[in-house]
């Protein structure tokens, strides 16, 4: 079997850098889709019975990863075959001693190794400040030992290919709770964590009556003080609406809903919330390519048979991945195996939606939203029940909802964000709506530009017409749509939704309190929002418009200091230079006035943050140079005529002449009302009397 083309030039980009099975020499061993599909293919399909049923499903496997229409999760694409992994999502249980923290820690490490993110819910652990009978002395705290986690992450790299992804979680009721809420609010603390806060229902009944709630001592389990439910929630959206965490976990309502709940609570999910698991427990992940089930011709204009088959196939896929898969530690192998959970999901709802001219924020999409995910989470319950009857249920059966039942899997269905692979299968990530038809990504520590092929091919053949109403990109939805489309996509699935509900840059800190509340409203299981811009570094930003921040200073850079004449003494600028770049400027003017120094020392900062940001010195001179001023000087350098055209001048000295429009010299404006004032020494405002030397 050949896999037809049609990948696009960043797929196979994708495909190479990160999928693409190497030699020793870092030759590729996969040369095309086809030998990386197939390889997988093979794999996975070992887990079947004799060799007749391992050649056809090796066939079947490979044709819906050829086509497009199934993708399994990034770690079976790079490990399958290699000894590896399959597995991304992990939960990892920390318990309050110093030794079963560090043997997470430990623990943590292998799993990113081995290409898995991992979650941990940190509330077992005392809070910080309480008495340590052992030692005598005082407890750190769970937030230490987040950081602890977060520095072992920064220095291993999963399968070779990138940093490990973590989901931190604390409870509400935790009495370290405010601290956790705001410690991502410098921009660099613990960036190899996403977090949540796992919020209670008798938070959220406190926060409904406006009272306050009990905090509970982990370790004492007794109460340990009491907040204001409003306060606390104020604090959650305002954090987030800065740098967009924490998010929240209805924890309450994932253990309602957790149909292992024999096995134990549920404390924690994966990095990106869509898979709660028991601790040790890890999760198998698969996602359908709905674009590819379009038809004109089939009813609703939806290949419903055709989806059934794909569904039943990603199921058993999927389930023969627990087989043959490697864990990194034994115990995520027993408690894997005994609820063998998996989670199939979808990509490419967006693409479908502009097929079927639907808008996203439509009653039509939403209804369309909730009859797909009916029907693959019957067809994926249905395949698992038949595999059962061939394979047996999951050995912990008689710890769920379906003892004395039939059931291969724990869970079947999951919504996860599908990232790079959306991104091979050519079509919209996850359930989320197109970020922007025009986009720019940054991955695999490049950028790649992308034009969405259906905004594409509608330009090409409508040159000169207005786009229809039903391209929307996610700005241009509103965020109730955004958790209104997860809501009713969450009715059907057994684990849960991951769903980024994106807000433009101007949006309010009321707007991401209504989202919060809303998800809770619509019966959500946990909310994610980011707005535009928040945070230094993001990964997609429509094409054009990304927001440019400061880069982060080395602690020593080598500089230069250049002493110019002014109207007011002398002044000091200093030039520091990084990656043979100007980088920060520093002015300084001696015996002066106060007022002169701290508009020196201003101009410098603002200079420096643009050069920070990417500005070129150019610019910066272009800005500067010929900007009048009340005390112009003639000088060996020629004519200085403020305090900005002297760093100007500075500047042009290291970095060339900039050719300027000289509109702006000799004008000086009135300090009052900042009208021109006429060339004079001692000039008179002509529109509010106001003159230098009264």
């Amino acid at each position: 079997m050949s896999v037809a083309g049609g990948f696009t030039d960043n797929a196979l980009k994708i495909l190479k850098a990160r999928y693409f099975l190497k030699d020793d020499k870092g030759g590729f061993v996969d040369k095309a889709p086809e030998d990386l599909f197939r390889r997988v293919a093979d794999y996975v399909a070992t887990a079947e019975k004799g060799k007749a049923e391992r050649r056809k499903y090796a066939q079947a496997f490979l044709r819906i990863m050829a086509d497009r229409d199934f993708l399994p999760n990034s770690p079976t694409l790079t490990g399958a075959g290699r000894g590896m992994c399959l597995s991304a999502c992990f939960v990892l249980p920390i318990e309050d001693s110093l030794d079963h923290i560090f043997e997470t820690v430990k623990n943590a490490a292998l799993v990113h190794k081995e290409g898995g993110g991992t979650g941990f819910d940190f509330s077992r652990l005392r809070p910080k400040g309480s008495f340590v009978r052992k030692t005598q002395g005082v407890a750190s705290g769970p937030l230490s030992f987040l950081k602890v986690i977060d520095s072992a992450t920064e220095a291993v790299k999963q399968g070779g290919t990138r940093r490990g992804a973590n989901m931190g979680i604390l409870r509400v009721d935790h009495p370290d709770i405010e601290e956790f809420i705001q410690m991502k609010l410098d921009g660099a603390s613990v960036a190899n964590f996403n977090i949540s806060v796992a919020i209670t229902d008798a938070f959220m009944a406190a926060f409904d009556a406006g009272t306050e709630y009990d905090l509970v001592d982990p370790h004492l389990g007794t109460v340990a003080g009491r907040k204001d439910a409003r306060k606390v929630f104020q604090l959650i959206v305002e954090s987030a609406w800065a740098v967009g965490d924490p998010g929240l976990i209805f924890i309450d309502r994932v253990n309602a809903g957790n149909p292992t709940a024999g096995l134990g609570p549920i404390r924690a999910t994966n990095p990106c919330g869509e898979q709660p698991l028991h601790d040790y427990e890890s999760c198998n992940l698969g996602s359908i390519n709905l674009a590819n089930f379009h038809s004109a011709k089939a009813k609703d204009h939806f290949d419903w048979a055709r989806f059934a088959s794909v569904v039943r196939l990603g199921v058993r896929f999927l389930d023969d991945v627990i087989d043959v898969n490697r864990y990194p530690l034994p115990q995520i192998d027993r408690t894997t195996r005994a609820s063998r959970r998996i989670g199939l999901g979808v990509m490419g709802w967006a693409d479908l939606l502009l097929l079927m001219k639907l808008r996203y924020d439509s009653p039509k999409a939403l209804a369309l939203a909730g009859k797909v995910a009916g029907f693959l989470r019957a067809e994926a319950t249905a395949a698992s029940r038949d595999l059962a009857a061939e394979r047996g249920s999951f050995p912990a059966i008689a710890s769920s909802v379906y003892k004395g039942g039939r059931m291969r899997n724990a869970t079947v269905f999951t919504i996860a964000p599908t990232g790079t692979i959306s991104r091979i299968a050519g079509c919209s990530s996850s359930i989320e709506p197109v970020f922007a038809f025009e986009v720019v990504s940054k991955i695999i520590d490049s950028e790649l530009k992308d034009i969405h092929p259906l905004y594409a091919a509608w330009k090409e053949k409508n040159p000169d017409k207005p786009l229809p109403d039903y391209f929307r990109s996610a700005h241009e939805i509103a965020p109730e749509w955004h958790i209104k489309t997860q809501a009713a996509f969450q009715k059907h699935v057994d684990n849960s939704v991951s769903k980024t509900i994106n807000f433009p840059h101007e949006a309010s800190v009321e707007d991401v309190e209504k989202a919060y509340r809303l998800a809770w409203d619509l019966g959500t299981k946990g909310i994610t929002i980011y707005r535009d811009g928040c945070r230094e570094s993001q990964v997609l930003y429509k094409n054009g418009t990304e927001i440019k921040h400061p880069e982060g200073r080395p602690d020593s850079l080598p500089s230069v200091t250049d002493k110019i004449k002014t109207g007011f003494g002398n002044l000091y600028v200093t030039i520091s230079f990084h990656n043979q770049k100007p980088f920060e400027v520093f002015a300084s003017i001696g015996k002066s006035g106060y007022s002169t120094m701290a508009d020196a020392e201003a101009l410098g900062r603002l200079i420096s943050t643009a050069l920070r940001s990417g500005v070129e010195a150019e610019e910066v001179i272009t800005q500067l140079k010929g900007i009048g001023g009340s005390e112009p000087i003639f000088t060996e350098g020629g004519l200085i005529q403020s305090i900005p055209d002297a760093i100007a001048k500075v500047l042009e000295k290291h970095f060339g002449e900039v050719k300027h429009n000289a509109k702006d010299f000799y004008t000086v404006r009135c300090k009052i009302c900042g009208a021109l004032l006429p060339d004079e020494k001692c000039p008179v405002c002509n529109n509010c009397g106001w003159s230098k030397c009264a």
